[in-house]
């Protein structure tokens, strides 16, 4: 209980200086440091156990901010940057302009931003069975639908949300998360993921769909957030209209090289050739290089700005996991989580909060589930309980929470590129993913049978 104790306080105290203003990637390095010296000092390893220790604790903690800085610098960090860079590219040409002139004349014909706020959410959702990374996801998303969404009038709060929240709900039948769950069930995984989570994941993006309009709606009138929706007429741009199509090269990278159509290409390769294709059509337009240099000048400056408002920011705040997980945060949570009650919907709401919270406070879907997990089976056994009964709220609470958490990969990402605070996000995100895990529960106690059949 030690550990969870000092788990909460140094998360609680983290939460205080960042809503107080202080740099939230100040706070977070440091709070993560600090639960890795007591690491150390408790006996316990801080590094991985990929990592090869130095020797000494002191240096195991600056080792694993170097591996950090490598690994999210090196993968999703550069992900992110070079989509940044992509988007700023795209500013810089003009193309972003021609898909709003062109996007704003159909789109007139609703008037309410917030029903096309829905929408976007609903396509966001779908590009999840193509995205499997909450992050990546997050960032291409912010990339391309985050700056047409804020110009045809929906807040820059509102829109960040949308852009946070797909992953949410696994709607992918392969991902890693759902092929666990499926082991663990016991169950054939097309049965567990088609049968059984499918119809679930739909009625609670649903659910958060609806309570997307609502809860954005409500928070834009309450804190009278000033929109300026852009007017067309005012937009001045040389651009030809084809131009258009070229903010949505890499969701159309993304669908075609996904190793069914075509090879199967990471997304920073399909950003490579999507910029690459910009800078030839460029050239073939102006037929001068200087110009095409100079546009591309833009693009890596975007690319730097991201690594000092988003990268750095990742590192921090997986520092802080690191802390909250070396010093025994989640061990505690599972023997916490043991201790309860012994009837089914009893155990099946504590194991869905302790993942949740886990999950908020890590910033990881994937490692309160990965933990929690290996615990069903023995559950389900000793209860006579089904395991699939006490799975499926756990796989999406895990990754509900995360949407939840300041310090996770997508908020952040989220967040830094939008120009707001991570808090700022969760506050937008926070009703519609209650919303969806208190569907999730629901659903899940009329839809699965609670005894083996």
């Amino acid at each position: 209980m030690m550990e969870l104790l000092i788990g909460v306080l140094v998360t609680i105290g983290i939460g205080r200086y960042i809503i107080k203003g202080y740099s939230a990637t100040g706070v977070l390095m440091i709070g993560g440091i600090l639960l890795l010296i007591i690491s150390a000092i408790m006996g316990k390893n801080i590094l991985p156990n990929d990592v090869p220790v130095t020797g000494w604790k002191t240096t195991d903690i600056l080792e694993y901010i170097k591996y950090l800085l490598m690994s999210r610098g090196g993968d999703l960090g550069m992900m992110i940057m070079i989509l940044c860079g992509f988007a700023a590219y795209m500013t810089h040409i003009g193309a972003n302009d021609v898909v709003v002139k062109i996007g704003s004349k159909p789109l007139q014909m609703i008037n309410s931003p917030y029903a096309l706020m829905v929408a976007a959410y609903l396509v966001a959702c779908l590009m999840s069975l193509a995205v499997s990374s909450a992050a990546g996801l997050g960032v291409l998303l912010m990339a391309t639908l985050f700056p047409i969404m804020v110009n045809v009038g929906i807040s820059r709060g509102a829109a960040a949300a949308i852009c946070a929240s797909p992953a949410a709900i696994i709607l992918a039948p392969t991902s890693g998360d759902v092929v666990l769950a499926a082991k663990a069930s016991g169950m054939p995984l097309i049965d567990f993921a088609f049968k059984t989570t499918l119809p679930i994941s739909i009625i609670a993006i649903i659910a958060m769909a609806i309570s997307h309009f609502f809860w954005q709606r409500y928070l834009d009138k309450r804190e009278q957030v000033k929109i300026e929706k852009l007017d067309v007429n005012e937009i001045k741009t040389k651009a030809p209209d084809y131009y258009a199509i070229l903010p949505f090269t890499p969701i159309i990278g993304v669908l075609i090289f996904d190793g069914k159509w075509a090879p199967q290409l990471h997304i920073i390769t399909i950003i490579v050739g999507c910029i690459i294709l910009t800078s030839l059509i460029e050239f073939v337009r102006y037929f001068r290089v200087k110009t095409v240099f100079d546009g591309l000048d833009v693009c890596y400056r975007g690319m730097a700005d991201a690594f000092v408002s988003v990268v750095v920011l990742l590192v921090a705040a997986g520092v802080f996991a690191q802390g909250l997980s070396t010093i025994g945060f989640i061990t505690s949570l599972i023997n916490l989580s043991q201790s309860f009650g012994s009837g089914a919907i009893v155990m099946m709401i504590v194991l869905v909060v302790i993942t949740m919270l886990a999950a908020m406070t890590t910033g990881s879907g994937n490692a309160p589930f990965y933990s929690f997990v290996e615990l069903i089976p023995r559950l389900a056994a000793q209860m006579g309980i089904n395991p699939t009964y006490l799975v499926i709220p756990m796989l999406q609470a895990s990754n509900l929470g995360r949407t939840m958490s300041p310090v996770s990969g997508v908020v952040v990402a989220v967040s830094g590129m939008a120009k707001i605070s991570p808090f700022e996000v969760v506050k937008r995100t926070s009703i519609p993913v209650l919303v969806g895990l208190l569907v999730v529960i629901i659903a899940t106690e009329v839809l699965v049978p609670v005894h083996p059949v």
